[in-house]
C-alpha cells in the first residue's frame, strides 16, 4: 500500500516524565527460612483429617487381611448377632419409620444429590470444586464397587432381609456414597464457619439415622456400614482440605471475582509475615483495594510502619497478589484470543505462578529505567511456593482514576507521552484504561503492566495510542485530545490507531464508561481525522490457529460425552 501523505509532528514543548520517589517506609532485618520450615501459607490437613485418613488405612488393611485369610465368618457371626438385636424389636410403625429414614440411601435419591451438586457448582462457577466433587466421587464409587465384587459378601443371613437387597455389602455401596456425597456436599457448597458446623452434625444424624435404618431392615452389615461410612468420609475430607482449603479457595457467596482472593485469616496473617521477613517490611494491616478495576489478580493496600524520617507514623505499598488459579485463567483467556482472533493474539501463556509474577516485576523495572511513570518496584513476596506470590510496589496515596480526575492539557500530555516513550523502547502496555491511569497533583502516573510486551507488532503499539486517547477524552473532548495528539504524533499515526482500533480491542471497563457515557467517542475521533484508513484485519489464520480450532471441537465432543455419561446415576 502506498504511503499516505502526512503532515509531520509539530514542534511542542517536551513533556517531562515524573519519577515517583521511594516510599517512606520502616524497614528491619530479613530473615531467611531455613530449610525444612513450613512456608507462610502451608497446606495441611487438621488432625479430624489425619484422623480419617487412618481409619480408612485400617479398614483397607482390615480388608486386605480378610481377603488373604479368608477369615470373613468371624465377621459374620458378629454382624448376625447384631442384626438379630435389631430383628427382635421390629414392629409394623417402626419398618414404615425405618423405611423412610433409609430413602435418602436410594439410587434415586443418591442420583438426584448428584446431579444437584453437579448443577449447583456450575452455577456458581465454582469450577475447582466441581472438579473435586467429580474425581472424589468417581474414585470413591469405583472404589468400593471394586472392594465389594472383590470380596463377594452376600447381604446378611440368619434374619429376615425385610428391605431391598442391593448388591454385595463389603463395605455398604449405598452408605459409602451416600456419606461421600453428603460430606463432599458440606465443603463445596457451604461457607466455612458457623454453618460448615451445623452441616457436618446435620450429616453426621443423616448417616446415623441411614445406618440404623439399614440395619433394622437387615439390608447390610454392620461392619460393612462402618467401613463404608470411614470410606465415604475420608476420602472427600482428605480431597477438599489438601486441593481446596478454605485459605486458598473460600466458599463464599457474594459479587466478588473469582479472581479475588479473600485476604482475611490465614492469609491475611501470611502476607503480613512474609513481607517482614521476604522484605524487611513491616505491615500492620492488609485490605482489597480497587477490586472493580482489576479481574486477573488481588490488588491490595498494605499498611506499613513508616520511616522514622517522615513524621508519620503509617504508609502505605500497593500489593498484586497471585495465584495458580491466576495463571490457569490466563491460559484459557489467551487460548480464546487465539481462537477467535488468530496470529495477531498469538501469545504463550506462563507455565507458572512464579513466571508471570517475574515478568511484571521484570517489565516494571525496564518501565522504571525507561523513565515512564510507574510505581517503585519494591520487590516479590512468595506466599505458598509455586502457587501464591506477590508483586510489591510503592502506593500512590492520594490518587484517582483517570475516569475520576480532571484532566488538563498536561495531563493529556503526559499520557500521550508514555505512549510515545513507549514506542521509543519498543514497548506496548496492552491494557491502557481508566483503572491503570492514576492522577495525583497534576502528575499522570501508569500501573499494572502485566500485560505489557517487549518488541510488540505496530498493531499492539497503535492500539495503545487509541485507547489513551480515548480514556483521555472520557473527562474532556475528542477534539482537544486530538490537538494534543497532533504534537506528538502523526496523522497518520493517529489514523492507524483508530484503524486498529474498535470495540474488541478495548479493555471492557472502557467500553462500559463510554456506554454509561451515551457518546460515540470513537465516532467522534474518525470525524476528526483528514483521512481514514482501511480497518486492520483481526482475524488471522494461521496453522496452529486451524489446529487449536480441530483439537478444540474434539475436546469438546469427548467433554459432551463425558457429561451425558456422568449425568446418569453412580449407582
Amino acid at each position: 500500500m502506498a504511503t499516505l501523505p502526512q503532515a509531520p509532528p509539530g514542534p511542542g514543548p517536551a513533556v517531562p516524565v515524573p519519577r515517583p520517589a521511594p516510599p517512606a517506609i520502616a524497614r528491619v532485618r530479613r530473615r531467611r527460612r531455613p530449610s525444612g520450615e513450613p512456608p507462610p501459607l502451608p497446606r495441611h490437613l487438621n488432625a479430624s483429617g489425619k484422623f480419617w485418613l487412618f481409619l480408612s488405612a485400617v479398614v483397607l488393611v482390615a480388608w486386605i487381611v480378610v481377603v488373604a485369610t479368608g477369615t470373613v465368618s468371624a465377621f459374620d457371626v458378629l454382624d448376625t448377632r447384631i442384626l438379630q438385636a435389631f430383628s427382635e424389636v421390629r414392629t409394623p410403625w417402626l419398618t414404615r419409620v425405618a423405611e423412610a429414614a433409609g430413602l435418602l440411601a436410594s439410587v434415586k435419591a443418591i442420583h438426584v444429590i448428584w446431579l444437584s451438586n453437579l448443577v449447583l457448582l456450575v452455577v456458581f462457577r465454582r469450577w475447582r470444586h466441581l472438579f473435586v466433587w467429580l474425581g472424589v466421587g468417581l474414585l470413591v464409587v469405583n472404589l468400593a464397587a471394586t472392594l465389594t465384587t472383590t470380596l463377594v459378601r452376600p447381604r446378611p443371613y440368619g434374619v429376615e432381609v425385610i428391605g431391598e437387597w442391593s448388591g454385595f455389602s463389603m463395605p455398604s455401596l449405598p452408605m459409602t456414597v451416600l456419606a461421600c456425597f453428603l460430606v463432599s456436599t458440606i465443603y463445596a457448597l457451604v461457607p466455612p464457619g458457623r454453618w460448615r458446623t451445623v452441616g457436618k452434625w446435620t450429616v453426621a444424624g443423616i448417616l446415623v439415622l441411614t445406618a440404623l435404618s439399614r440395619l433394622y431392615l437387615a439390608q447390610d452389615h454392620p461392619t460393612g456400614i462402618l467401613a463404608g461410612v470411614v470410606l465415604g468420609v475420608a476420602a472427600p475430607l482428605a480431597a477438599f482440605r489438601m486441593l481446596t482449603p478454605n485459605a486458598v479457595y473460600p466458599v463464599r457467596y457474594s459479587r466478588a471475582r473469582p479472581a479475588h482472593l479473600d485476604v482475611s485469616g490465614d492469609r491475611g496473617e501470611a502476607i503480613i509475615r512474609a513481607l517482614q521477613d521476604q522484605l524487611g517490611v513491616l505491615a500492620t494491616a492488609v485490605e482489597p483495594f480497587g477490586l472493580s478495576g482489576s479481574g486477573g489478580s488481588t490488588p491490595l493496600r498494605i499498611t506499613v510502619k513508616a520511616d522514622s524520617t517522615s513524621g508519620a507514623d503509617e504508609s502505605c505499598i500497593f500489593g498484586k497478589l497471585y495465584a495458580a488459579t491466576h495463571v490457569r485463567s490466563d491460559r484459557w483467556y489467551k487460548l480464546g484470543r487465539a481462537l477467535l482472533y488468530g496470529q495477531l493474539e498469538d501469545e504463550k501463556p506462563f507455565h507458572s505462578v512464579r513466571r508471570l509474577v517475574q515478568y511484571e516485576d521484570y517489565i516494571l523495572r525496564l518501565f522504571s529505567d525507561a523513565g515512564l511513570p510507574v510505581p517503585h518496584p519494591l520487590g516479590i513476596v512468595e506466599i505458598t511456593p509455586e502457587r501464591e506470590y506477590l508483586l510489591v510496589t510503592e502506593f500512590i496515596t492520594g490518587a484517582k482514576e483517570a475516569g475520576e480526575a480532571e484532566i488538563d492539557d498536561s495531563i493529556i500530555d503526559q499520557g500521550l507521552a508514555v505512549v510515545r516513550r513507549m514506542w521509543e523502547i519498543g514497548m506496548a502496555h496492552r491494557d491502557i484504561k481508566p483503572a491503570n491511569l492514576l492522577v495525583r497533583d497534576g502528575t499522570l502516573f501508569v500501573i499494572d503492566s502485566a500485560f505489557a510486551e517487549v518488541r510488540p507488532s505496530p498493531w499492539r503499539q497503535a492500539v495503545d495510542l487509541a485507547n489513551m486517547m480515548l480514556v483521555l477524552g472520557l473527562r474532556t473532548d475528542a477534539e482537544r485530545v486530538y490537538q494534543r495528539a497532533r504534537r506528538q504524533f502523526s496523522e497518520e499515526e493517529i489514523a492507524e490507531a483508530f484503524a486498529a482500533t474498535r470495540g474488541l480491542t478495548m479493555p471492557s471497563q472502557l467500553r462500559r464508561m463510554l456506554r454509561q457515557q451515551g457518546r460515540d467517542l470513537h465516532g467522534d475521533f474518525l470525524r476528526l481525522l483528514p483521512y481514514r484508513l482501511p480497518p486492520v484485519r483481526i482475524q488471522r489464520w494461521s496453522w496452529r490457529r486451524a489446529g487449536l480450532t480441530l483439537t478444540t471441537l474434539v475436546v469438546f465432543a469427548i467433554t459432551a460425552l463425558i457429561v451425558l455419561n456422568l449425568l446418569r446415576s453412580p449407582l
